[in-house]
C-alpha cells in the first residue's frame, strides 16, 4: 500500500468488515434458541435491556460505520489518533458487550483481528512522505 488512496481504501474496507461483523453477530444471536423470549422480556443473558442501553449500544456501533466514510475525508494528521482511538473503543465494546456463545466468539475474534490490522496499518503509515500529498 504505497499510495494514499490505497491506504484509505484498505482502512475503509477494514472498518466495513468490522461493522458488518458486529451486525451479523447480533443478527445471528437472535436465532440462538431461547433468545427471542428473552428479547420480549427485555432481559438478555441476565442483563435488563433499557432504552438508554440501546442508545449507548447504537453510539458504539456507529463508530465503525462512521469510520468507513471518515477514512475517505480524514486529514492525514488525524489518522493515527482517530483510528487508534476508534479501534480501542470498538474493541472494548466488542469484548465487554459480548457473549460466550460460539458464534459470537468467532465474530469477535474476526473483529479484533481487523481492529489490530487497522492499528498496525495506521501506525506504519509513512505520514512524513504523505505530508506533501495532503497539502497538494
Amino acid at each position: 500500500m504505497n499510495t494514499l488512496a490505497a491506504r484509505r481504501n484498505a482502512l475503509s474496507s477494514l472498518w466495513a468488515f468490522v461493522a458488518l461483523n458486529i451486525a451479523f453477530a447480533d443478527i445471528l444471536g437472535l436465532y440462538t434458541p431461547g433468545v427471542i423470549p428473552e428479547v420480549i422480556d427485555s432481559v438478555i443473558e441476565g442483563v435488563t435491556i433499557t432504552q438508554n442501553m440501546m442508545l449507548i449500544a447504537a453510539v458504539f456501533i456507529q463508530i465503525p460505520v462512521a469510520m468507513i466514510v471518515a477514512m475517505q475525508f480524514l486529514r492525514l494528521r488525524a489518522w493515527r489518533t482517530v483510528n487508534i482511538s476508534a479501534a480501542l473503543v470498538t474493541a472494548v465494546f466488542v469484548v465487554a458487550g459480548g457473549s460466550m456463545k460460539p458464534h459470537y466468539i468467532f465474530f469477535a475474534s474476526c473483529e479484533i483481528v481487523a481492529l489490530l490490522s487497522i492499528v498496525v496499518l495506521v501506525w506504519r503509515a509513512p505520514t512524513s512522505e504523505w505530508a506533501d500529498a495532503e497539502s497538494a
